[in-house]
């Protein structure tokens, strides 16, 4: 007997869903690492400049040219958890149909938004490489962290088109069950979880 074909695609978009995750909790990785080697190198460059007065070389310069990574690189694993600011007073009133068409509609539209700017962030890297692009103080190159923008916005439109086809088939069945759409708690799963923590928190 033949396999249903939306039991197929439902199966594909579950299966890309866990294998992008993979990618985005990787470089939800990367970006915590980098924040904790940064954490280490300020202790490192306050220690060197109070006892010893030898701050390191380039230090603001490595600092902001790490903001990238822990800014941008990991934001297709905030959007998969949903956990980026939504204005939800409106989308949590709706249901069904419209509440998912609403979702969908939204996601073009960012989908859209991060295309335009991941194709200029893609020519800023270009023409930095090709201009030679330093830092002003330490002169370090640039290029290579500011290829990391359209390969973060790469990483997200993934993430985006796998939410689109998840939120076009709720709207086509929105009875069928969520895949590869971020799940938005309630206000009584935030105070649920708010409480939660208040009770670990009084207990240590």
């Amino acid at each position: 007997m033949a396999a249903d074909p939306q039991s197929r695609g439902e199966r594909w978009l579950a299966y890309f869903d866990q294998r992008l995750g993979r990618v985005e909790y990787a470089s939800a990785l990367v970006s915590g690492v980098v924040i904790f080697l940064l954490m280490i190198l300020g202790i490192v460059q306050g220690l060197g400049r109070k006892l010893f007065n030898a701050p390191i070389f380039g230090y603001i310069d490595i600092v902001e040219l790490a903001m990238v990574v822990f800014a941008l690189l990991p934001i297709a694993y905030c959007q998969q958890l949903g956990g980026h600011v939504r204005m939800e007073i409106l989308v949590n009133r709706l249901a069904g149909r419209v509440k998912w068409g609403a979702e969908l509609a939204s996601t073009l539209i960012a989908f859209a938004v991060i295309a335009v700017l991941g194709w200029y962030a893609f020519q800023h890297g270009v023409r930095a490489f090709n201009n030679g692009d330093t830092t002003i103080d330490a002169e370090y190159i640039t290029w290579p962290w500011k290829m990391l923008v359209p390969v973060a916005f790469a990483i997200l439109l993934l993430r985006l088109t796998l939410q689109i086809a998840g939120f076009w088939r709720l709207v086509r069945n929105p009875a069928a069950a969520p895949i590869a759409v971020p799940l938005p708690a309630s206000v009584e799963d935030l105070a649920e979880a708010a409480a939660r923590e208040a009770l670990v928190d009084k207990g240590a």
